[in-house]
């Protein structure tokens, strides 16, 4: 007669594997015994090939855009209405001068960081901006916002912020070549310009538009066309005899946004100090590459 000793069992013995093992065999058998229902296989199948297609598609191209979520959108229906071409003569509202003056205008600009306390006016600001906006956008979306400050407390709290976290920027995350290349500049932490300059322009993309539905609307290629708005607004400032400088204030955005209470399909491309250069003004004495070095013709 056969004894069976449950002291020498594998089992009792190697209880810690025992379970996971029977754990997983069941997995597994359930998996072998799996029947889809009706075209299930078929569906997800096709799913995960457009998935794969679209993938693939996206990043071979330029990037156009963060939100990328077709199931909102009807994609045979354009998000503009069908619009009549109309006849379009050319340029003719022209720079008396041509390009000669208006490189003589953009070459005199330079990057301010000392402001004077004299007011500026506010209808400048605006017509400035409003030319901004006449910038192309991809499908005409026009993926951009810009917030205007002026307010003395509210200019402080901006401060704050950007120099907070500036400080964090050149001690810890930037990298030590980089605060080197900036040694020239003389620039540091301390952001004076923030609450000298009269105005404020923030100027933000908007990742995604909403539908007359709702329904959210993709803005392709949108921090490309506001970079281009941005480039048409230093134009517009520097030819009304304004100073402007760009920052890019490095993880400012969501503190920034917040306080401006912008909306979470808003992000923070660029800020500039607006206004007119102090007395005491200077810059860098640097000189800008030749036509020989930016041109090549064909």
């Amino acid at each position: 007669m056969i004894r069976w000793d449950i002291k020498q069992s594998w089992i009792v013995n190697n209880w810690q594997y025992s379970i996971p093992t029977l754990l997983f065999l069941v997995v597994l058998l359930k998996a072998l015994t799996y029947k889809p229902k009706n075209n299930e296989t078929e569906c997800d199948s096709s799913k995960v090939t457009t998935m794969r297609t679209n993938k693939k598609k996206l990043s071979e191209e330029e990037y156009i855009g963060e939100f990328q979520d077709d199931s909102e959108e009807d994609e045979d229906q354009p998000a503009l209405d069908d619009r009549p071409h109309v006849p379009f003569d050319g340029a003719t509202i022209t720079l008396d001068g041509g390009p000669d003056l208006f490189y003589k205008i953009m070459n005199n600009r330079r990057s301010v960081r000392m402001f004077s306390d004299r007011p500026v006016d506010y209808s400048i600001i605006e017509k400035c901006i409003q030319t901004a906006a006449t910038a192309p956008s991809g499908a005409h979306t026009e993926p951009w916002t810009f917030c205007v400050v002026q307010d003395l407390t509210m200019k402080m709290q901006i401060r704050v912020i950007v120099e907070a976290e500036e400080e964090e920027n050149y001690n810890r995350r930037m990298s030590r070549r980089w605060v080197t290349d900036l040694k020239p500049f003389k620039t540091n932490f301390i952001k004076e310009y923030l609450t000298t300059a009269p105005y404020l322009i923030l100027v933000f993309k908007q990742t995604y538009g909403f539908l007359s539905n709702n329904k959210k609307r993709q803005h392709y290629y949108n921090e490309i066309s506001t970079s281009i708005a941005t480039g048409i607004l230093l134009c517009a400032l520097q030819c009304a005899g304004l100073n402007s400088l760009i920052t890019t204030p490095l993880n400012c955005g969501p503190a920034l946004s917040k306080l401006l209470n912008r909306p979470k399909n808003e992000k923070l491309l660029v800020l500039l100090p607006v206004g007119y250069a102090a007395e005491n003004c200077t810059v860098p004495d640097l000189q800008r590459k030749s036509i020989e070095e930016v041109l090549v013709k064909y």
